[in-house]
C-alpha cells in the first residue's frame, strides 16, 4: 500500500529520489475526490501518481494511502499547499531534516484546518522563540491556559483528531507520524 514518487518517476529508495524526502499520509479522501488528489500530485511531481487506496474503515465511504517521495528541498511545502485545495480530506505531509535544515510537517483536517511545524533532526516539533512569545502575550492578554496553547503550538489538537485515522495505517509498512510526535 506504500507508494514511493518522485520527480523522475523512479519507483525506488535511494539517492536518486533527490535530495529531500518525506512521506505523504492521506488519511481520509472521499472516494470521488481520489482522482483529483492524483492529479494534483501529479502536477507537484511532473509526473503521472497513481495511488493504491485503501478503505479508510474509520470513515465508510472514504480512502486512505500512504506515498513515500523524494525530490527538491521544499517539495513537502509543494505538496501541502496542492492538498490544501482539498477541504474534506484529512492528510499529513512530512519533509524529513536534511543537513542544514530542519525538516517540516504539514497536518490538516476540515475542522482544524492546516497545522506547519518545523521538525528537529530528532523527529521533535520546533517551536520558535517569537511564536513562544507571542503565546505568552496571548495567555496574558486572554487569560487562556499556557497548556492550552503550548499544546495548540506543538499540534495536540491535530495529533488527538488525526489519530483514529492513523491507526487504520497500523497495517502498513510505513510508521512516521505517530511514533514520533
Amino acid at each position: 500500500m506504500t507508494i514511493v514518487v518522485n520527480a523522475k518517476g523512479a519507483s525506488d529508495i535511494g539517492p536518486s529520489m533527490g535530495p529531500a524526502r518525506g512521506v505523504i499520509f492521506v488519511h481520509s479522501c472521499p472516494r470521488a475526490v481520489s482522482p483529483h488528489l492524483e492529479w494534483a500530485l501529479a502536477r507537484v511531481f511532473g509526473v503521472p501518481v497513481n495511488v493504491d487506496w485503501a478503505d479508510q474503515p474509520v470513515d465508510p465511504g472514504a480512502v486512505r494511502a500512504e506515498l513515500i517521495w523524494g525530490g527538491p528541498l521544499g517539495t513537502g511545502s509543494r505538496i501541502a499547499s496542492a492538498l490544501h485545495a482539498f477541504r474534506q480530506v484529512r492528510h499529513e505531509v512530512t519533509e524529513d531534516p536534511s543537513p542544514g535544515r530542519e525538516g517540516e510537517r504539514f497536518s490538516f483536517t476540515p475542522s482544524l484546518g492546516l497545522f506547519r511545524a518545523s521538525i528537529g533532526v530528532h523527529g521533535d516539533v520546533m517551536v520558535p522563540e517569537d511564536r513562544l512569545r507571542a503565546a505568552l502575550t496571548q495567555v496574558a492578554a486572554t487569560g487562556e491556559s499556557l497548556v492550552d496553547e503550548v499544546n495548540r503550538l506543538i499540534g495536540v489538537p491535530w495529533d488527538t483528531e488525526l489519530e483514529p485515522f492513523r491507526c487504520a495505517h497500523e497495517d502498513s509498512t510505513v510508521r512516521v507520524l505517530h511514533h514520533v510526535v
